[in-house]
């Protein structure tokens, strides 16, 4: 069985570990103080970042606004031939971090698995996995990985993610946390469509702002997509005052 460091254990760090504890040797690591009590409770191993980092497969489970400065903590404790993969919401940014900070001996590939606890909690039958290939050629070993736990896996460039993410994460994000903002009721007479609205702020409700924050932030292409959005919106409020 191969080792696997996993750095970070939020919840998707938590649901990483629980997925794949059943194909690697996992030891994690994550700066919270009740960090290692977790990892006890999810019956993996806790240690320290550059055990974690000198593990046959690194996987890199953070916020995006602290990737960077992860990735430059682990790059001195890499081991020769080892492969480092991210699971984070955009794609180009930790790409060109990852070139830029890791040594040239070891296979990089970015991967954002487009789910989290709350659409696993049924299964990961038909969930999509998008990898991302960087440097070398496993990140056939990750896709095929991902298609043999049941995910739906698509294999793409890090711009062609970010760019349909624009639309697929930032746009629906900023929707569904709107509407959780706003606390839209379960109403006695809703149809499909405001069913949707509702299962859309359930599924997004959990997600951290700092997520959110990410995938607006990150994206080089998020603003543009989310700026006509509210666009768009305005013009339509705008033709409705008129009519008044």
């Amino acid at each position: 069985m191969k080792t696997l460091g996993l750095v970070g254990f939020g919840q998707f760090g938590q649901l990483a570990a629980s997925l794949l504890k059943t194909h690697f040797d996992i030891l994690v690591t994550d700066v919270a103080a009740d960090a290692r009590a977790r990892a006890e409770a999810a019956g993996v191993a806790f240690g320290a970042l550059e055990d974690v980092a000198a593990r046959d497969v690194v996987v890199v489970a953070v916020p995006i606004v602290v990737m960077r400065q992860v990735f430059a903590a682990i790059a001195p404790h890499l081991r020769p031939g080892a492969l480092v993969v991210d699971v984070g919401s955009v794609k180009m940014l930790p790409s060109q971090w990852m070139v830029e900070l890791l040594p040239d001996h070891v296979d990089l590939v970015a991967t954002h698995p487009l789910f989290g606890p709350q659409s696993a909690k049924t299964g990961l039958q038909g969930l999509r996995f998008v990898v991302c290939p960087i440097r070398g050629e496993r990140h056939e070993r990750v896709a095929a990985l991902g298609r043999a736990m049941g995910l739906t896996v698509t294999v793409t460039s890090a711009e062609e993610h970010d760019r349909e993410m624009a639309y697929v994460q930032a746009l629906t994000h900023l929707i569904g946390r709107s509407l959780v903002s706003l606390g839209i009721p379960d109403e006695q007479l809703k149809t499909a469509s405001y069913q949707h609205l509702l299962e859309l702020c359930s599924l997004i409700g959990a997600d951290t702002f700092e997520l959110f924050a990410a995938i607006q932030t990150q994206n080089p292409f998020a603003a543009e997509v989310v700026e006509a959005f509210v666009s768009q919106a305005r013009s339509l409020l705008d033709q409705v005052a008129d009519r008044r």
